[in-house]
């Protein structure tokens, strides 16, 4: 009977070193980093913008810069920080903090547009649905949806300055 316990005893011993061995070995496949669609956006007025930040691990931060629409905030800028915000490979939503009873929610996708290199103007593309969002005195909440495509501004690619002579 002894001998049956020390022949049991070892194969647990065995056999919990070898699944040891198996979980060391088994290592996360390191995922591949996003690309950085980081930059400024055309949004739905001349002089109004997104700001869009892609961060370590793709977190994505960003806002919407805009004229203010009510009589109180008329031609006021306002911003409105991403409150809720994700980018998935080439899938980007965002949901805005609420700002005079106004919020905006985007889900679409991040596309190549018409420029030619990176750092010029339409690069990239934020193609989707905008929902605004509107809180009257009421509280009554209407919602207005529509399809965009907001290019990306020019960037400042870092040039060398001229030489002079």
């Amino acid at each position: 009977m002894t001998n049956l316990v020390k022949a049991s005893a070892i194969f647990l011993l065995l056999s919990s070193f070898l699944s040891g061995q198996n979980t060391a070995q088994q290592s996360p496949v390191p995922k591949k980093p996003a690309e950085d669609y980081s930059g400024m956006y055309a949004f739905l007025r001349d002089g109004e913008f997104v700001q869009v930040t892609v961060e370590d691990a793709g977190r994505l931060t960003g806002f919407v810069s805009r004229y203010g629409d009510l009589e109180s905030d008329r031609g006021a800028f306002l911003d409105q920080f991403f409150k809720k915000a994700k980018l998935d490979g080439k899938k980007l939503s965002f949901t805005t903090d609420t700002v005079h009873g106004v919020w905006y929610e985007f889900k679409g996708t991040v596309e190549r547009g018409e420029g030619k290199n990176l750092g010029d103007e339409a690069y990239y593309v934020l193609k989707g649905t905008l929902v605004q969002y509107t809180t009257d005195a009421n509280k009554k909440t209407l919602a207005k949806s529509r399809e965009v495509s907001f290019k990306s501004f020019p960037q400042d690619m870092g040039t060398a300055p001229e030489k002079r002579d």
